[in-house]
């Protein structure tokens, strides 16, 4: 027995683990359970963490993969989110689609309503000419209320701030795409105002108190060159320069940085107004941001500042944080990236966890939809979860006689037309390697199965068994102004 751990453990690339109590630890955890007293105050903050694109596959091999990276056994290990007391699986399809994009689910989330697929914050009878601030097909955003309760808000994303899931915070649009006005078609751009746009003119309460992460080209004029990238430039056709805007508006706190520098000046003691931007498009993938020119935080990173400035506000506040570029990972059939992205945003979770009061704060860790991933294969427990599928004594191979990876794709790019390739010398576990691939396709695909739901807080038990998408919403709203409720 001794020798087959050993060996198990060689293979894998992971210290062998001793033997387990597993009945001690179930009855630890039921004790835990039973001691469970759900929290029912007020909650003065209310912290959203969307993992986009975090279907329970990715949350499981995300899991595993940051056991094996910490050289601890994965199977066993838990995620920050993982540990929270309550959790709950949400239905992810739109009005229109079984399989939706973030920009309907993300909607469902922030405004307690279902929409079609591709719109953001409308109702789903809104039109194409239905858009501006007196359009009478508006969904009122949960950051919304809380600026109108006089609570601070934020955003924090690695994608674009203006993609589909951030913008769920504060636009109104019956088209996803319209991230600056030369994404609007020529005939709307004076009335549809786009997505750039509304976040610095955002009407609700004194506006947004910080927005970081991706997509500054949205907010530069086309003439103005990228202070990052050579021969990049804005994009804007109006030539405003919404990055001037935003500190003009701002006024004496206003603050706008693109840069790991002038990031780590911001003092949060002085409730700076903070529009941060980091890409001309979306933040660098984690495993990448080492190499990022002028140096880009973590997810971590960005949650903590965010949360140190808005924490000045004595009467609480809302962030979302998105973790974008899982998604996007999974579009390009990159489990690596994928999953080392699902692990910085569990850092992040551990970080917010980390600098508020579990009394007062509401956590919610959710997805917006799933993707496609799949964990198959039989490999034996510590086999390296971005390896070949194999067994203590040898690699597991396929009805062709080759071996494959324990991780995969119902569909994507890593598809092959005709004989598949024989794996056995290929360095699968290279964080450019694309996974293997049922049915072709130059993007992989949403899927629309239920998500998880993880809570922590006041109400959090409320987050608890299958559910509707938009109910999240509904849950976050009665716990951030339960003593309206109770009034009533």
């Amino acid at each position: 027995m001794l020798t087959t751990l050993l060996l198990s453990a060689a293979i894998a690339g992971q210290p062998a683990e001793p033997p387990q109590d597993y009945a001690a630890d179930a009855r630890a955890a039921l004790s835990d359970r039973l001691a469970r007293i759900p929290v029912t105050g007020r909650a003065k903050n209310v912290i959203v963490f969307v993992g986009d694109g975090l279907s329970i596959s990715t949350a499981t091999a995300a899991r595993i993969l940051d056991g094996q990276l910490r050289g601890v056994d994965g199977e066993s290990n838990a995620l920050s989110f993982e540990k929270f007391p309550y959790t709950g699986l949400s239905k992810t399809y739109s009005h229109d689609f079984q399989v939706s994009d973030s920009a309907a689910t993300a909607t469902a989330i922030m405004t307690g309503s279902k929409t079609r697929s591709g719109m953001i914050n409308v109702t789903l009878d809104a039109q194409p000419s239905d858009c501006g601030p007196d359009a009478p097909n508006r969904l009122q955003s949960l950051a919304e209320i809380a600026e109108t309760a006089g609570k601070a808000t934020g955003l924090v994303s690695t994608a674009r701030i203006t993609h589909a899931t951030p913008a769920t915070v504060y636009a109104h649009v019956p088209e996803r795409d319209w991230e600056s006005d030369d994404d609007v078609p020529e005939g709307l751009r004076e009335s549809c105002p786009d997505i750039a746009r509304q976040l610095i003119e955002w009407p609700a309460g004194d506006g947004l108190e910080l927005a970081m992460g991706g997509g500054r080209a949205g907010f530069l004029p086309e003439d103005m060159a990228d202070p990052e990238h050579e021969g990049e430039f804005g994009n804007r056709l109006d030539g405003r320069d919404l990055t001037a805007e935003w500190v003009e508006k701002a006024g004496e706190n206003g603050a706008y940085v693109w840069n790991r520098e002038q990031f780590d000046a911001l003092d949060a003691a002085g409730a700076p107004r903070v529009l941060a931007l980091f890409e001309p498009s979306h933040m660098q993938y984690d495993a990448d941001r080492a190499d990022d020119p002028a140096g880009e935080p973590s997810l971590s990173e960005m949650t903590a500042k965010a949360i140190d400035i808005l924490s000045t506000d004595e009467d609480g506040f809302f962030l979302m944080v998105e973790g974008g570029r899982i998604d996007h990972a999974h579009h390009a059939g990159n489990a690596y990236r994928a999953l080392t992205d699902a692990v910085a945003f569990s850092k992040a979770v551990e970080t917010a966890l980390s600098k508020v009061d579990p009394a007062e704060t509401l956590i919610v860790v959710t997805a917006d939809h799933g993707h496609t991933l799949t964990i198959s294969g039989y490999p034996a427990r510590g086999n390296p979860i971005l390896g070949l599928a194999a067994t203590p004594a040898a690699l597991i191979k396929a009805q062709d006689g080759k071996p494959y990876t324990t991780l995969g794709y119902a569909n994507g790019p890593g598809a092959v037309d005709g004989e598949r390739p024989d794996l056995s010398d290929v360095d699968v576990r290279d964080k450019d390697f694309r996974q293997q691939a049922l049915v072709p396709s130059g993007s992989e695909t949403h899927t629309g199965d239920d998500v998880p739901i993880y809570a922590k807080g006041p109400w959090a038990h409320l987050l608890t068994g299958v559910v509707e998408q938009n109910y999240i919403f509904h849950a976050m709203r009665h716990a951030m102004t339960y003593e309206e409720n109770a009034a009533e």
